[in-house]
C-alpha cells in the first residue's frame, strides 16, 4: 500500500531527532557527511527508531545542500552525502518504513540572507539526488520563511509526483515571523499540492498543540506534526533537552483529536518518545472532524510614548540641520563630556550623535549617556545602534529599551569587527547586518518583533542609515543607499568627506534619493592625525592636497589644528550649496572645534539659504 494510501486510513508514527542523537554521542561535526564516513552508524539510528514503531523514517539530509554544506567545505559532495542517506535510510527501512527525502529550511529568521536564485540552485541539486535514489516521498522541514518553502514546493511539485510533506517552523501559537496565521499558511501551501500540511520543530508538544487547535482540517491534504522534546537547556557547555517520554505518550491523544495523521518528533525527541506517540497511535483511525478555537485578533495601538521632537528627515528636508557626533568617554569621567554636549547645545545642533563603541573601542553605554542628554540637557540624542555586540535578542531587547526611554532617533550600522579595537580576542556578534537591523526597527514601528510577534504597540523610531562615499564605485555605494531605503532608512549620515570635489560626485549621485543626507565632516587637528585617518581607519579617505597642507604645519601643532578648522569651514561652504544635512564629528573630544565649526554653519545657512540665523529658525 502506498505511503498515501495508508495516511487516509490510519495514523502513522514518523521517527524522531538524528541530531539529537548524533549529538548525544560526543558527535562535533557535519551530521549529513556521516553517511559516508559512519553509514552503520546512521543505519543504526534509524533502526532504533523503526524498532520503537515508526511507519515512516526521513533521510540524514537535512542540511546536505549546497548552501550548508560549504560551512564544512563539502560543497562538492552533495551528490555523494544525499545519495549515501537514502541507501542508509532504505538498508536499515527493510521495506519495514517508508523513507522521505529530508530538505531543510536555509534562511532561518532572516528572509533576505539568500537569494531567491541561489536557494532554487541548492534546492534542485538535493532534489534530484534524492528523487534518482527512490526515495518513496520529500519531506520539506523547519522552514521558518514561507516564501522560501513556497518556492520550493512549487518547484518539487513540478518534478515529481510522489507524496510531499511540507512544514513550517512557527515563533509563538499560531503565528509565523512574518505575522501570517499559520492556518492560512498551511491553506497556501495545500493549494500549491503538498499532499501533507504541518508544523515541526521550535516548540514542543504544549505549544503546537495550542496552534493546532487553531488549524482547520485540510480540504485534501493530512495534517502533520513533528513537535520538540521541550525547550533545550544548556549545561557544562553542551545543549540537551530535559522532556520526558511519558509527556509525549499523555499528549498522543491530543495530537489527534487535532487532526494530525503523521506524528513524529524533531529536536531533543529520541525513539523513547516515538515509542510512547506509537503505544498510544500506531495503527490507529484519525479524526475527521474537528472544532476550530478561533483566536481573537489583537489590536495594536500607536506608540505610548510620544515624540519630543520632530523626525530628523523631516527636519532635514525644510530647513538646514546640523547635527554633531560626541563619542562616549573611554573612563568613567563624564564632566568633559557634558561639558561638550552643554557647550554644542548652545551652538545649536539639532541633534548630539552618540557612537556605539566605535572602531570596537569600549566607551560608556550610548544608550545611559543619551538618556542624560535628553533629560539633564534637553537635547536630542541619535543612539548609534552596532549589529556586532548583540544577538537578535539583545538588539530588540535594546530597541525596546530606547523605545521605552524615549530615545527615537536611532543610527543602524552593521559596525567595526571586535578584532580591531581594544579587546581583540571578543567576539564579533553579526546576526543581523545593518539591513536586516533597520528591517528589525521598521518592523516594531508597526508594533511587531522582528520574529513577527506582536508587541501590543507600535515604536516611534526615526531611523537613519550610514553612507560611505569613500569608496571606488560610488554608484555600488548608492546602490546599497536604496536598498537600505528599500528596507525602511529614513535619511542617511555619510562618512567624512575631505574635498569639494567628492561633495560633487556625492550629489550627482544622490540627487534622485528621496532620503536626505546628512554630509559628515571633520575637523583634522594634526598631520598624524590625518595621515592615521586616510591609512588606518575604514570607510575614510582624504585628498592629498588635504593632507599636504597639513604636514606642512607639523611643527607648528595650534596652526594644524587652526587649519584643519578652515578647511573644515571651507567644505561647510561647498556642502550647503548642494545639502541641507550637515555631520560634525567631534575629534578626541574637542568639542570647541565641533561648536565653532556648528555656529559657522548656522551662520553661513542663514546666508545662503536667507534664513534668519537670529531667530534660531535653523535650529
Amino acid at each position: 500500500m502506498s505511503f498515501l494510501e495508508k495516511l487516509n486510513n490510519q495514523i502513522l508514527i514518523a521517527d524522531g531527532a538524528m541530531g539529537t542523537l548524533l549529538y548525544s554521542y560526543g558527535t562535533d561535526c557535519c551530521f549529513e557527511e556521516l553517511n559516508l564516513s559512519q553509514p552503520e552508524q546512521i543505519q543504526n539510528i534509524h533502526k532504533a527508531y523503526i524498532d520503537a514503531g515508526a511507519d515512516v523514517i526521513q533521510t540524514n539530509t537535512y542540511a546536505g545542500n549546497y548552501l550548508k554544506l560549504q560551512r564544512y567545505g563539502l560543497e562538492d559532495s552533495v551528490k555523494e552525502i544525499n545519495s549515501a542517506a537514502v541507501r542508509n535510510a532504505k538498508k536499515a527501512a527493510q521495506n519495514n518504513a517508508y523513507v522521505l527525502g529530508t530538505i531543510g529550511g536555509n534562511r532561518g529568521i532572516k528572509p533576505d540572507s539568500i537569494s531567491i536564485e541561489e536557494l532554487k540552485r541548492s534546492f534542485r541539486e538535493q532534489l534530484y539526488c534524492l528523487l534518482l535514489e527512490g526515495v518513496d516521498g520529500l519531506l520539506l522541514e523547519t522552514f521558518y520563511d514561507l516564501e522560501e518553502l513556497e518556492i520550493i514546493l512549487t518547484i518539487a511539485r513540478k518534478e515529481t509526483k510522489l507524496p510531499i510533506i511540507a512544514q513550517l517552523s512557527h515563533q509563538e501559537p499560531g503565528i509565523l515571523q512574518n505575522q501570517t496565521p499559520v492556518n492560512e499558511a498551511l491553506k497556501r501551501l495545500e493549494g500549491l499540492g503538498a499532499d501533507v500540511i504541518g508544523l515541526n520543530c521550535r516548540l514542543g508538544p504544549h505549544h503546537m498543540l495550542v496552534t493546532l487547535e487553531q488549524i482547520e482540517l485540510p480540504k485534501h491534504a493530512f495534517l502533520s506534526a513533528y513537535p520538540n522534546a521541550s525547550l533545550p537547556t544548556y549545561t557544562d557547555g553542551k545543549f540537551h533537552y530535559e522532556g520526558d517520554a511519558d509527556y509525549f505518550r499523555q499528549s498522543a491523544r491530543a495530537f489527534r483529536n487535532e487532526g494530525v495523521r503523521l506524528l513524529g518528533g524533531c529536536c531533543g525527541t529520541t525513539p523513547a518518545h516515538i515509542k510512547a506517540f506509537a503505544s498510544e497511535l500506531k495503527n490507529s483511525v484519525p479524526v475527521t472532524e474537528k472544532v476550530v478555537k478561533l483566536k481573537p485578533k489583537k489590536v495594536i495601538v500607536e506608540s505610548a510614548v510620544k515624540r519630543e521632537y520632530a523626525p530628523l528627515q523631516e527636519v532635514v528636508k525644510e530647513r538646514p540641520s546640523v547635527i554633531v557626533e560626541l563619542d562616549p568617554p573611554r573612563k568613567l569621567d563624564t564632566s568633559k563630556f557634558f561639558e561638550g554636549a552643554k557647550a554644542l547645545k548652545e551652538a545649536g545642533i539639532d541633534s548630539l550623535t552618540l557612537a556605539d563603541n566605535s572602531l570596537a573601542t569600549v566607551r560608556i553605554s550610548n544608550e545611559s549617556l543619551g538618556y542624560l542628554v535628553k533629560t539633564e540637557l534637553g537635547l536630542r540624542p541619535l543612539i548609534h545602534i552596532s549589529c556586532r555586540d548583540r544577538n537578535i535578542i539583545g538588539l530588540q531587547s535594546h530597541l525596546m529599551g530606547l523605545h521605552t526611554l524615549g530615545l527615537n532617533d536611532v543610527l543602524a550600522i552593521t559596525g567595526d569587527p571586535a578584532r580591531v579595537g581594544d579587546f581583540p580576542g571578543a567576539s564579533s556578534v553579526y546576526d543581523v547586518s545593518s539591513f536586516e537591523l533597520i528591517q528589525m526597527i521598521k518592523q516594531l514601528n508597526e508594533g511587531l518583533s522582528f520574529s513577527g510577534k506582536d508587541l501590543g504597540q507600535k515604536t516611534a523610531f526615526s531611523i537613519a542609515a550610514a553612507f560611505n562615499p569613500n569608496v571606488r564605485s560610488l554608484e555600488k555605494a548608492v546602490k546599497r543607499l536604496e536598498k537600505k531605503i528599500h528596507m525602511g532608512a529614513d535619511y542617511f549620515i555619510s562618512q567624512p568627506v575631505f574635498s569639494e570635489e567628492k561633495l560633487i560626485e556625492i550629489y550627482e549621485n544622490t540627487k534622485h534619493l528621496n532620503a536626505p543626507i546628512y554630509i559628515g565632516l571633520m575637523p583634522l587637528i594634526s598631520s598624524k592625525n590625518a595621515e592615521f585617518l586616510h591609512n588606518e581607519v575604514p570607510g575614510i579617505k582624504i585628498a592629498d592636497s588635504i593632507r599636504e597642507r597639513m604636514a606642512s604645519l607639523t611643527d607648528n601643532p595650534l596652526q594644524a589644528t587652526r587649519e584643519g578648522i578652515e578647511i573644515t569651514k571651507s567644505l561647510i561652504d561647498a556642502a550647503l550649496d548642494l545639502f541641507n544635512g550637515i555631520y560634525l564629528i567631534t575629534p578626541f573630544l574637542r568639542y570647541e572645534l565641533t561648536a565653532e565649526l556648528a555656529l559657522y554653519a548656522g551662520k553661513r545657512a542663514s546666508e545662503v539659504r536667507g534664513i534668519s540665523y537670529a531667530e534660531n529658525i535653523i535650529y
